[in-house]
């Protein structure tokens, strides 16, 4: 079998995350916050190792929250998201405050993964159904025809909505053949008594089709890709205009390039999972419920790790 590693983006978090970023506190019975329960269905689902891209100045914290308690469990290593993390000749804007975006973040793996990924972020709970869906697909033999095959966990759009504001999904095409042909970055979708919508510019809202497939950033690369990311970023930078200081270099906008020219193709597995996440402070008391629910059921034990 494979070896396959889950890579868990963190960088976005903020310093002393523990003591009050919403979308890391804790929601389970044991002070579990949502990326406990990632990892163990990532381990479960047969990864081997956790890779944790996250900043220099947080790794202390880092560490003592969550970190160390998962080196017990599961092969780890870290990586570090730097702003001035760039190619030879790029200087970093002085007024650039931010790291330059998920595509930066995960070029941070080159050297230290070299099996077949994941990607998830640190803050969504995605489900076991996605995490056993990539896993199968990055350890079975594609197609040798001179592209690349990554995946993506397609969720469905209804149950990725927030019930107390509005979401930024990433509306995906799909064809016949299971293979994404677009993601379009959707703002402002709001969940309505009968779906979803958004508004149409004029004053007035535009429907939804809750049933669309959306992208929450959970990919299946395989180690090809970190090469495609170098190969891009310093492209991205020569494409910014004098001034720039907010455009980041991401995910979605590379696999799109990598489709669109014919170099690889990506599978849509579908999950029917409901995704969680804290995108309002309103939604940690729903979360804490859900995942109490899915402890009664059985799903997890009530003391993880």
């Amino acid at each position: 079998m494979k070896k396959t590693t889950l890579v868990v983006m963190a960088a976005g978090i903020g310093s002393r995350f523990g003591g009050g970023i919403k979308q890391l506190a804790p929601i389970g019975p044991n002070g579990e916050i949502i990326m406990d329960y990632s990892i163990y269905d990532a381990l479960e689902a047969g990864f081997d190792k956790i890779v944790f891209i996250i900043r220099k100045d947080i790794e202390k914290d880092f560490r003592e929250i969550i970190g160390n308690r998962m080196e017990k469990a599961a092969d780890v290593s870290y990586v570090f998201q730097d702003l001035h993390d760039l190619p030879d000749g790029y200087p970093c804007p002085p007024d650039r405050k931010k790291p330059w975006g998920t595509g930066q973040a995960v070029l941070c793996c080159r050297g230290v993964v070299n099996t077949p990924f994941a990607v998830i972020n640190a803050d969504d709970y995605y489900g076991k159904e996605g995490f056993r869906k990539i896993h199968d697909f990055l350890v079975s033999q594609q197609p040798d025809d001179g592209k690349a095959h990554y995946c993506m966990a397609g969720f469905i759009l209804g149950n990725t909505l927030s019930e107390n504001g509005s979401v930024t999904r990433g509306i995906c095409k799909v064809n016949a053949q299971n293979h994404l042909t677009s993601v379009v970055e959707t703002h402002d979708i709001y969940k309505t008594e009968n779906g979803a919508q958004v508004p149409d510019g004029k004053g007035g809202f535009t429907p939804v089709d809750v049933n669309s497939h959306v992208s929450m950033n959970m990919w299946g690369f395989t180690p090809d890709f970190l090469d495609t990311l170098k190969e891009g970023f310093p492209k991205f930078l020569d494409s910014l205009k004098e001034g720039d200081i907010k455009s980041e270099y991401l995910l979605p906008t590379i696999v799109d390039e990598r489709i669109q020219s014919g170099k690889a193709d990506v599978t849509v597995l579908e999950t029917k999972d409901k995704w969680f996440g804290v995108t309002y402070q309103e939604d940690k008391e729903f979360v804490i419920q859900s995942i109490k629910a899915l402890v009664k059921n059985g799903v997890y034990p009530e003391k993880l790790f």
